[in-house]
């Protein structure tokens, strides 16, 4: 069984080539050069860019797996949540390629195929249910309840802005550039090399945890609380440091980080799970997964993407989605065009 699927919900275009459960090659290709002039990602811009990549990494992935369109037999397209102009780009070419090659079309939703990064390269037996689940990019931080694979109960969302959103801005504010969460890792990495063994961070930003047992998030404070910090800084002496950059950027991302595994614990004290999911692209920043494998005290089971690419929008948890629904039943048998 041969699945093609394709992931353009953003800004990276990437098309996946699977044989049954196994990812056999994928091809995803970044806009970041082209977002950084506006330090972040103008809808009608992404479109095109897709327009001008899905094409190029569509041959690639034919190309070096060694097959031909002939040999399809399911497509599956992330078809929502995402910025309109980019998903229709996708939609528009999987739902091409599903009428010319009278193949089945799998509409794949977003959070979910972030989820489903986790079992790409593992065996289904890895991950056990009930779980719980934090996903967190730029565009959403939320907490799910996994009962079992395919009941998802949103149990924790934030009420203003994503993680992911607050370390975009966050970088702006410092001039470090886009997209925020690598090179604010960067820079916290640097200053955590540069301090005094043993030498514990200053705790400058507020951690906000809202009401007791409360699994929501709010990252709207922090952001007030950098922009002051660094006027400060720059009213004392000017312009800042290097020194300060790092350091700042380490006091936010400790925060931060802090705050999405408080809750992604309390969320597995109340529901009573033995394992923790993370997903979506801040699950690729190495602070936040050390912190979580550090809380060892309530025997959690920890999963996240095997790859960091995984937990990056990629056309490969759109793939293994598709899999486990075509396993199991979990979708109607379509051929056609999809709407976004």
């Amino acid at each position: 069984m041969k699945i093609l699927a394709f992931e353009t919900s953003c800004d990276d275009t990437s098309v996946a080539l699977f044989e049954d459960k196994n990812l056999l090659f994928m091809s995803t290709l970044s806009q970041i050069k082209v977002h950084e002039i506006t330090a972040g990602v103008v809808p009608e811009v992404a479109a095109r860019e897709h327009a001008n990549n899905i094409f190029i990494a569509l041959k690639e992935v034919l190309d070096t797996a060694g097959f031909s369109l002939k040999q399809i037999d399911y497509i599956a397209v992330t078809t929502n949540p995402g910025l309109i102009p980019s998903l229709l780009t996708g939609v528009s070419v999987a739902s091409t390629l599903s009428q010319i090659l009278s193949c089945p079309i799998i509409p794949i939703h977003h959070i979910e195929a972030h989820i489903f990064s986790n079992f790409l390269k593992r065996e289904e037996s890895e991950i056990s249910f009930p779980a719980v689940c934090l996903t967190v990019s730029g565009g959403h931080t939320d907490i799910y309840f996994l009962s079992d694979m395919w009941s998802l109960e949103k149990i924790g969302a934030t009420i203003d802005d994503a993680a992911g959103e607050a370390y975009d801005k966050v970088a702006k504010m410092l001039g470090l550039g886009y997209p925020g969460g690598p090179i604010i890792s960067e820079f916290a990495n640097n200053w955590k090399e540069k301090r005094k063994a043993g030498e514990k961070g200053k705790n400058i930003f507020p951690r906000v945890w809202l009401e007791k047992k409360e699994l929501n998030f709010s990252f709207s404070g922090i952001k007030s609380a950098v922009k002051r910090e660094i006027d400060m800084r720059k009213l004392q002496k000017g312009d800042l440091s290097i020194e300060d950059k790092e350091e700042i950027a380490f006091e936010f991302q400790e925060a931060v980080n802090e705050v999405l595994v408080g809750k992604l614990l309390l969320a597995g004290k109340i529901f009573g799970v033995k394992t923790l999911m993370l997903a979506g692209g801040v699950s690729a920043n190495d602070n936040l997964r050390e912190k979580l494998l550090l809380q060892t005290e309530n025997n959690f089971k920890i999963i996240h993407p095997i790859k960091k690419i995984y937990s990056m929008d990629n056309a490969g948890m759109v793939g293994i989605n598709a899999y486990y629904k075509i396993k199991y039943g979990k979708f109607e048998k379509y051929i056609g065009t999809l709407s976004v």
